[in-house]
Order: C-alpha cells, then sequence, then structure tokens
C-alpha cells in the first residue's frame, strides 16, 4: 500500500528493517550489560551506597531537599521575569517604527548570542561591586540574571515567530473594522499565537531549570547539583547514586512541567473551537413565528 507520503515497505525493506531492529537491541543490550559489569566491579551498585537515599533522611533533609529548593527558586525567579521581558521585545521587534524595533533587535541578537555560563560570570563579577549584596545571595542573584538576559532573548524570537506564523489576514481583518494597533496585538494575534508558541516556550523553560546547575559548577550556588559533591563524599563516594538521583528529580520535575503544558495547550485549544449557540427545533420555530409577525422586519427599519 503506497501512501501520499512514502511508498510502503516491500518484503526486502520489511526483512531489512527487521535485522536492523534485532542489531540495535543486541548492540544496545550490550552496552548495558558492559555499564553494569563496570559499575559492579567498581562496588557502585552495592547497597550500602543507596541505602542513604532510604533509610537515612539526612540525605534529603540536608542536602537534597535544599538544593532543590534554591533551584526551584531561580527557576522560578528567571521564568518570571524573562516570560513578559521576551513578550515585551518580540513584541517591539515588530513595531513599525525604528526607533522601537532596532534597539529591541540589537538587544535580543546580542544576549541570544552570549553563552549564558558567561552572562551568570559577568553578573557575579558586576555584582561583586555592590556593597548591599552579600556573598550569600550574590550566585541566586548572578544565576537569575543569567538566566533572564539569556532565556529572554530566545523567547523574544519564540513570540516574534509565533505571531508572525499566523496569517496575515487576521491583522488586517481586524484593521478593517477599525481596530488600532495595540487593540489588533493584544486582542487578535497574542491569544491566537500563544498555542502555536507554547511547545517552544514549555521547552525553553525546561532548558531554564536545567541551566540552574550551571550555577552550582563556577558560582556555588547551592543547588540540586551541587549537593552531589558533599552528599557523595558524606555517605562514602556513593557519586553515581548521588547522581542517579539527583538526575531522576531533574526528568520529574520537567516531566511535570512538560505535563502542565501539554494539559494547557489542550485547554487553550478546546477554548478556541466554537462557541456559536446551536438552536434547536423548538427555537427555530419561534424565529419564524417572530418573523411571520413582523418583529424582525420592524426592527430592520421596514416593514414585510
Amino acid at each position: 500500500m503506497t501512501s501520499i507520503l512514502y511508498d510502503a515497505p516491500g518484503p526486502r525493506a520489511k526483512r531489512r528493517n527487521v535485522l536492523l531492529t534485532v542489531v540495535f537491541l543486541a548492540a544496545f543490550a550490550a552496552v548495558l550489560l558492559w555499564v553494569y559489569r563496570t559499575l559492579d566491579e567498581r562496588n557502585q551498585l552495592d547497597w550500602d551506597k543507596w541505602s542513604p537515599f532510604f533509610t537515612d533522611s539526612r540525605s534529603w533533609t540536608t542536602y537534597i531537599l535544599p538544593g532543590l529548593e534554591n533551584t526551584l527558586i531561580a527557576a522560578s525567579l528567571a521564568m518570571v521575569i524573562a516570560l513578559p521581558l521576551g513578550a515585551f521585545f518580540g513584541i517591539s521587534r515588530l513595531s513599525d517604527h525604528s526607533w522601537v524595533r532596532l534597539p529591541s533587535s540589537i538587544v535580543v541578537e546580542f544576549f541570544r548570542a552570549i553563552p549564558v555560563l558567561i552572562l551568570m560570570l559577568f553578573a557575579n563579577e558586576l555584582y561583586t561591586q555592590f556593597e548591599g549584596i552579600s556573598s550569600d545571595n550574590r550566585p541566586l542573584y548572578a544565576v537569575v540574571t543569567g538566566l533572564v538576559l539569556y532565556n529572554a532573548a530566545v523567547l523574544a524570537e519564540i513570540v516574534r515567530a509565533g505571531i508572525l506564523s499566523l496569517p496575515k489576514g487576521q491583522g488586517e481583518a481586524a484593521m478593517a473594522i477599525g481596530m488600532r494597533k495595540g487593540q489588533i496585538m493584544r486582542s487578535v494575534l497574542l491569544p491566537q499565537s500563544v498555542t502555536a508558541m507554547l511547545p517552544a516556550i514549555v521547552s525553553q523553560l525546561v532548558v531554564i531549570v536545567k541551566d540552574t546547575a550551571l550555577g552550582g559548577a563556577l558560582l556555588t550556588f547551592s543547588e540540586l547539583l551541587a549537593s552531589v559533591r558533599p552528599m557523595s563524599s558524606f555517605y562514602g563516594a556513593n557519586t553515581i547514586a548521588s547522581f542517579t538521583v539527583v538526575a531522576l528529580i531533574f526528568v520529574a520535575l520537567n516531566f511535570a512541567l512538560t505535563t502542565f503544558a501539554s494539559w494547557l495547550e489542550k485547554r487553550l485549544r478546546r477554548s478556541k473551537k466554537s462557541t456559536g449557540a446551536v438552536l434547536g427545533a423548538d427555537d427555530v420555530d419561534d424565529i419564524n413565528a417572530a418573523e411571520v409577525g413582523g418583529t424582525f422586519g420592524t426592527g430592520a427599519g421596514g416593514t414585510i
């Protein structure tokens, strides 16, 4: 059977696909076996290296949960600031006024081209010049600043692309009925483009959560990943176990974020479906009776 997009595989292609699948599964199983044996030979699978996460509450209350709290604080602040800032610059890049469009384009292209780690390091050095910022809070401020500057620039491009993806007739129709540019953007273009932008926005929010680990690597920010080193030292070099637990927590956080976004996207799509009233047979009879009685004709300025 032939599809519009591709030709259905024949007998030889099916046999080849089955063979490649078997080879891939065998290679994958061999890699897993090699990893298992390597970890087992180095005693990384011993129960005493994994038991602290199940039997000792200090591993959570002293290391993991405080690090998770700092990760959520930094990621939440960065999201709350970067989202409206990105929307502002994305809309500004679509302005008809060059004095608005050009500065916004320069800001977006500049910060989008700089690695987020450099922005964090620069912000950290900048904050050392301010006496009012304590050394305890400076890593958090630096991480949030770097995340905001970089991700706001990326989100601005997402917003701009989402708005430009709409048919031009949407804005033209709104303009034809007398709506101003601000009203068109606020009431017509943005609500329609949100659904198209949502997957890309969520992907960038996931990046924000993961990039908080950069602050722990170089700025002594005590986030979730930074808790691995002291925890591994305290519990006898259980680095693999610690990294595995932290990785699973990151997976759970990002999975919860994407699940919420998927639910929100479906809800937005349902709300944008037609909301026109469906008339029953009795309603139609009432309307016809009103027309016969002249109600509609009189209201329209004439008589029947």
